[in-house]
Formats: structure tokens, C-alpha cells, sequence
């Protein structure tokens, strides 16, 4: 038979077994679908977070306080030491040659009241260098003014779920609102940016990082970024910083310094592990279809002894038949395949388009994985049917008659 008439041959057979048809493209469209969804969303979920740690820039250090060695793995988020980072360590940052910004941080949950509505939020203490680090802008007001790190002044920047817990729509410009026992008054109100580095600022409070000192009773901070002048320079500067820290704590080196490429290469390589997991358990329905392939095919031998007696009565070869039943295998696992990708990518943008911050891409190794893994399995599973039809005797074959009938 040449390959045109083959096809033909198949595609006959398989329009007249519809429902066997179409159970069989139905276990191999949803493995194939379910391999691209979730290979998809993984990739999709590292991407997000990337793009989220890329918002700080590659240009900023992040210094702990508090000292702990580690040796391959994910930086760690605190130190351990005695001696707490202070507005004195961030001033002398600043004046090392090629540093260009530093911005401390000050993290705290309290509670915060206007209007006699009250609620329990994270209140940030820091600079207006961490606005333009963060590439925080505000939808109302302005942020943080530029002003000494030791000088507290009662104005704060919201986030917009903040402004409507208590404030609801009224304007909120020059209204005051209490944080712990002291009052602030709003100056500007964030741009919605959701989650971003594992903090949702819609529901924060950012005041100056003197005024949370007050706020908090502590001198300490919970962290510095330090940004340099060119990304050419984090590698000569880093000594320089431990040095400084050093000599400022007393001779100890007691702090953790995390360079953005650290933290970027971890979670890569973390997520990538994690996309490489979920693809694999997918491809287990792709095995679960393979085994239906071969079920199938096996009833179909037995069904079709005598069209098989006739074939090896026209001439045709043990070869020919077991091409024949392969080939039909294969069609209706690319069928499936094809119709498993269209679903895939269908369910995936539909996801971008109701979460648009969320990237959508599948993996070329993930969407060439799936359909190799689609035709392998076919094959392998589809083998022994087929040989098992190649070695039926014309005879018994013409008269429907199998071996085990025999």
C-alpha cells in the first residue's frame, strides 16, 4: 500500500469507530493539554516572580544584620549577630566611592485608625530613596520627600486598599490617621502594583524611617539596599561595604550581604525544578492513554480477524499489517496531540487574559517533550496489537479465528 492510500485506509476505519475514536483522542488530548497547563504555569509563575525581583534592579545590594555562612542555596532572609544596622551604618554607605543610594527599612505590623475605623497593618518605615529603587509611583499625592534619615516628620503614603478601609471614596490629602500612638497625615496614596516581592503594598503604610524608629522603640534596622553607581561595580564595591560594616561593629564582620544575582539564580533554578516536576506528573495521564491506546487496539485485532485474513489473502506481508495498526495508533495520538495543544494554550490564555500581570509561555522543551512523549507511547503501547495481528495465519484469520479460539 503506498502511504496515500495507508491514510485513507485509516482514516475510513477511523470515522466508522467513532466512539472508539474519540475515547482515544480524549485520553490523549487531555494528557497532552494537561502537560502544557501545567508545565505552562510553572514556567509562568518563575517568570512572575523574576520580573518582581527585577523591579529592584540588578544594581541593588541587600544588607542583613547579623552574620550566617552558607554554602549553596537560597541566601538567607535574617543573620545571626548581636549588633543591629543603624541610620549611622546607612549615612556611611552612602559616602563609599560608587555608591549611589542607600535606603533602610523598617518593618512593622501596628494598628492603624482613621475615622474611627481601626485595623491591624504593616507599617514601613523608610526613604524616598526606596521609591525610586521600587519604582514606586503614587496614583494620588506624592511619595516620601528627600530629607535627612534622622529626622521624623507625621506624613505617611498609603496603599489604595488602606485608603479604602478607612476612608472609603472620601479624599484623603491632608486627612490624619493614628499609627500606634502617634499620628500622621497623608500625603499620597500608591498606585495599585498587587503583590510584589512577597509584600502586598496595596495594604501598607510607608512613613519616615526616623518616625518608626519612634514608632517601634528600636534603633535597628531590618535591612539596607544599597544601590550602586553601574552594575560594573557590584563585585569591586562588596568588600568595600563589609569592610566599612566591620570597622563600624567593632572589628566583627556581622552582616549577610545578598547580591540580586544570588537571589535571581536560586529561585531560577528552584522553579525550574518545580515546572520539571508538575510536567512529569502530567505526563502520567499520557501513559494512562498509552494504556487505552493498547486496549483498544488489542479489541480492534480481535474484532478484525477476518479483514486481517483477507489483507494477508491479497498478498500483504506480516510488515505491512503491523505498519497498518501502528499507523492508525499514530494518527489518532497526533489527532489527540493536536487537539490537546489547542486546549492547553486555549485554557492558558484565558488565564493571562483574567490575570494579565501573570506571564503565559510553555517551555519549547516542555511542548516538544509532550508531543515525543504522545508518539513514543503510542508506538510502544500500540506495538504488541500490532504484532499481534502481523502473526495471524490467513486461514483461521479469514474464517475469525484467533489463536486462543483455536
Amino acid at each position: 500500500m503506498r502511504t496515500l492510500d495507508l491514510l485513507h485506509f485509516n482514516a475510513r476505519l477511523l470515522t466508522g469507530q467513532w466512539f472508539r475514536t474519540l475515547m482515544t483522542l480524549l485520553a490523549t488530548a487531555v494528557g497532552v493539554a494537561a502537560v502544557l497547563l501545567l508545565t505552562g504555569m510553572g514556567e509562568g509563575a518563575r517568570r512572575f516572580v523574576l520580573n518582581e525581583f527585577n523591579l529592584l534592579g540588578n544594581d541593588v545590594l541587600i544588607i542583613l544584620p547579623g552574620r550566617k555562612e552558607t554554602s549553596g542555596g537560597l541566601p538567607p532572609l535574617t543573620g545571626e549577630g548581636t549588633r543591629d544596622l543603624t541610620l549611622g551604618d546607612a549615612e556611611a554607605l552612602l559616602k563609599l566611592p560608587g555608591v549611589q543610594a542607600v535606603a533602610p527599612l523598617i518593618v512593622g505590623l501596628t494598628e492603624v485608625e482613621a475615622q474611627g475605623r481601626n485595623r491591624e497593618l504593616m507599617v514601613v518605615g523608610t526613604s524616598a530613596e526606596l521609591f525610586r529603587m521600587r519604582q514606586l509611583s503614587t496614583e494620588q499625592g506624592r511619595v516620601l520627600p528627600d530629607m535627612p534619615l534622622d529626622r521624623a516628620e507625621s506624613i505617611c503614603v498609603i496603599g489604595p486598599e488602606v485608603r479604602t478601609s478607612l476612608f472609603d471614596q472620601q479624599p484623603v490629602l491632608g486627612r490624619w490617621l493614628r499609627t500606634g500612638d502617634r499620628r500622621c497625615r497623608v500625603i499620597g496614596v500608591l498606585e495599585s502594583r498587587g503583590v510584589s516581592l512577597g509584600t502586598d503594598l496595596s495594604e501598607t503604610v510607608l512613613i519616615p524611617v526616623a518616625s518608626a524608629q519612634q514608632l517601634f522603640n528600636t534603633q535597628g534596622l531590618f535591612r539596607l539596599f544599597v544601590q550602586v553607581q553601574h552594575l560594573d561595580l557590584i563585585d569591586s564595591i562588596k568588600p568595600s561595604i563589609l569592610d566599612l560594616i566591620q570597622a563600624r561593629h567593632q572589628g566583627e564582620r556581622d552582616i549577610t550581604l545578598i547580591t540580586q544575582d544570588s537571589l535571581l539564580g536560586v529561585f531560577d533554578e528552584v522553579l525550574q525544578l518545580l515546572t520539571l516536576a508538575v510536567g512529569a506528573i502530567a505526563a502520567i495521564s499520557l501513559v494512562v492513554a498509552g494504556i487505552l491506546i493498547m486496549n483498544i487496539t488489542l479489541i480492534s485485532v480481535s474484532q478484525r480477524t477476518a479483514e486481517i485474513g483477507l489483507l494477508k489473502a491479497l498478498g500483504a506481508s506480516e510488515r505491512q499489517v503491523h505498519r497498518l495498526f501502528l499507523s492508525e495508533a499514530l494518527m489518532m495520538t497526533l489527532l489527540g496531540a493536536a487537539i490537546g495543544m489547542a486546549v492547553g494554550y486555549g485554557l492558558l490564555w484565558t488565564g493571562h487574559w483574567l490575570w494579565p500581570q501573570f506571564p503565559v509561555s510553555v517551555p519549547v522543551w516542555a511542548l516538544a517533550g509532550a508531543l515525543l512523549l504522545a508518539i513514543g507511547v503510542a508506538l510502544i503501547f500500540a506495538w504488541l496489537p500490532a504484532r499481534k495481528a502481523a502473526r495471524l495465519p490467513p486461514v483461521l484469520a479469514l474464517k475469525g479465528l484467533t489463536h486462543a479460539q483455536r
